[in-house]
């Protein structure tokens, strides 16, 4: 509403319309979205994923397990799981049809135990997208699978694929290892002086954290890591 205002300013001091329609209409600013799944919602919400196969209903996996951005999850290559970590460029590679992360920071990922169980079930391949359509492209529309699960469900309220990374964030503060950890494992980055100075890696760190969320996960499915993908 006020860049549409700020248009018809412009316009109204240039004499191209005679007035602001923008005017006197009510601003409603936006409510951000909080939406977590509770631990009733989890083990239904993964078996509705296996009706929509390796492609989506796998990426949907990936992003509860790992916590990463859905477009990321939806775009995951082969090229780019070294041993156990998903090292994502932060720049976008045309090539590959890679979009780069949202910060154009390069990001490791540990693959826990399920998912690199998933990813097994999957694979492995030497290159392309892991979770594709039969042509070869990146995965479907994963918002729409969701709402699709949520209304199969009859669920409260809608799902998003964003609401699967809320969980995983939400997942690793109520398992005690705090917001810095959060932000480090999902790639936010928050700025200042401590960026600058603290070049630590927290591997060990990141590894114990990813292995403690996806067992606490694999807990609430009533599942063992071999079985749960």
């Amino acid at each position: 509403l006020a860049d549409a205002s700020a248009v018809f300013t412009w316009a109204i001091k240039n004499d191209k319309v005679p007035n602001n329609p923008c005017r006197g209409l009510e601003y409603n600013p936006p409510n951000p979205r909080g939406r977590v799944l509770s631990d009733a919602e989890v083990p239904a919400v993964w078996a509705a994923f296996n009706s929509y196969g390796p492609c989506s209903g796998s990426a949907l996996k990936m992003i509860l397990l790992t916590g990463q951005r859905p477009g990321e999850v939806r775009h995951m290559r082969w090229e780019h799981i070294i041993g156990r970590w998903w090292c994502m460029p932060g720049k976008p590679d045309e090539a590959l049809d890679w979009p780069g992360t949202k910060n154009t920071h390069d990001h490791r990922v540990w693959l826990s135990e399920p998912a690199w169980a998933l990813l097994l079930d999957i694979g492995p391949q030497k290159e392309g997208f892991v979770f594709h359509t039969a042509s070869g492209k990146a995965s479907y529309d994963l918002p729409k699978v969701m709402r699709r699960i949520t209304e199969r469900l009859s669920l409260r309220s809608s799902l998003t694929p964003h609401d699967l990374r809320r969980t995983n964030g939400t997942t690793i503060t109520r398992l005690g290892y705090g917001r810095d950890a959060m932000n480090r494992i999902q790639n936010h980055i928050e700025g200042g002086i401590a960026d600058i100075y603290d070049r630590y890696g927290y591997e060990k760190e990141n590894i114990a954290i990813m292995e403690a969320v996806a067992a606490e996960f694999m807990k609430i499915l009533g599942a063992d890591c071999a079985t749960a993908a």
